[in-house]
């Protein structure tokens, strides 16, 4: 009999959200919200509507394997070498190609906890060892939502070859500051590759928080990942990218990466996303102010919201997380649980937020049986 290896059979199923169409057909009802991927509610920029359409006739044949074009076009966007910038099939490949790239069998990576799920997957099929740092508050009394930089540097030790941080913090929506990243940056080994992974960066409003693309400069063992995913609007074409200090950095993970595992058309599609940079820009805005109108909201039901610099808020519920999400699915309203912890819910348009507030307060109003009372942290859920 053939087995796969134990790490393998190991591994959890990942878990997409749910799709909303076959929610609704499920309860019956006209449509369902679905505010669980972190997606933007918004459709393809025209530009890449119009590249997607150009680039369609050639798709009988293989795409670049080395997407010159859109390395060059990032090379030129953030002021780097192309030979610094690696475009893959997704930040979530890159990830993968980091851990094939630097870590052998013992070594380990090191991260925060709770953070982007798929790190000690990663660890886990690499055969390292996962160095995970629990969060902390990150206002006295919270609960833990942001990265101890100081407990994550003590980590490190001889067999730490990648360290991911999460900035902003997904599922959490946080974000470290500038002095304390840069400390934390001068304290890691030079033997030590630092990932700055920074798929939410363009929703970032507090300047105090840093641009990786800035602290990487002078620094040879960091390197940064982006993603056209998220304020880009390309979800479904999977192309994320890694912009190292370090040429042989960047020189050894694309050596992993799988060939032609970014099509013809994502590439295509992100040249021209690049180049519709204002627009990306001015969705991006719309995305910030409704994510402080439903952070305002939240808290006005009782919620400790953290501050997000995301585009996503996290409901830090505790136990009551996995129930709360399920009460909310069953009113067409998909959202992201993570069990024992908290719901992580994607800032989606005003009307969809609504929906889901009004979601929200029904489950509450089942619960405690008193109209108005609000959400508040600690309420059971029926």
């Amino acid at each position: 009999m053939v087995s796969a290896r134990p790490a393998v059979q190991a591994l959890p199923a990942y878990k997409p959200g749910r799709n909303p169409a076959d929610l609704a057909r499920e309860l019956g009802v006209d449509r369902a919200v679905k505010l669980a991927s972190n997606e933007v509610p918004f459709p393809p920029l025209p530009a890449v509507v119009q590249a997607l359409s150009a680039t369609a006739a050639e798709t009988y044949r293989y795409p670049d394997n080395g997407a010159a074009v859109l390395t060059a076009a990032l090379a030129g966007h953030y002021g780097v070498d192309p030979a610094q910038v690696v475009p893959g099939c997704g930040a979530v490949m890159l990830c993968q190609q980091l851990a094939q790239s630097f870590n052998d069998p013992g070594t380990a990576i090191a991260f925060a906890w709770r953070s982007f799920e798929m790190y000690p997957l990663l660890a886990q099929v690499a055969g390292a060892r996962s160095l995970q740092v629990p969060l902390v508050p990150s206002v006295p009394g919270g609960s833990p939502d942001t990265h101890d930089l100081d407990a994550l540097a003590a980590v490190v030790d001889d067999d730490t070859r990648l360290v991911f941080v999460c900035n902003p913090n997904n599922p959490t929506g946080t974000a470290v500051r500038r002095a304390a990243l840069e400390r934390f940056l001068d304290r890691v080994p030079d033997s030590v590759l630092v990932v700055l992974d920074e798929a939410y960066r363009e929703f970032v409003t507090d300047p105090d928080v840093p641009d990786g693309l800035e602290l990487m400069r002078g620094r040879p063992n960091v390197a940064v990942l982006r993603t056209f995913s998220k304020a880009w609007g390309l979800a479904g074409l999977r192309v994320g990218y890694l912009v190292a200090e370090d040429p042989s950095v960047a020189d050894a993970v694309r050596r992993t990466h799988v060939p032609f595992s970014v099509s013809s058309l994502a590439q295509a599609a992100a040249v021209a996303a690049l180049q519709s940079a204002d627009e990306v820009a001015r969705r991006v805005a719309a995305v910030v102010a409704e994510r402080d109108r439903l952070t305002a909201v939240l808290r006005g039901r009782g919620l400790e919201v953290p501050d997000s610099q995301a585009n996503f808020v996290w409901l830090p519920l505790g136990e009551q997380a996995a129930a709360v999400a399920t009460a909310l699915e069953g009113r067409g309203v998909i959202t992201r649980p993570f069990a024992g912890e908290g719901i992580r819910v994607t800032v989606g348009t005003p009307e969809e937020d609504d929906v889901f507030l009004a979601a929200l307060d029904e489950v509450t109003l089942g619960a405690s049986g008193t109209a108005g009372d609000g959400v508040r942290t600690g309420t059971p859920v029926g």
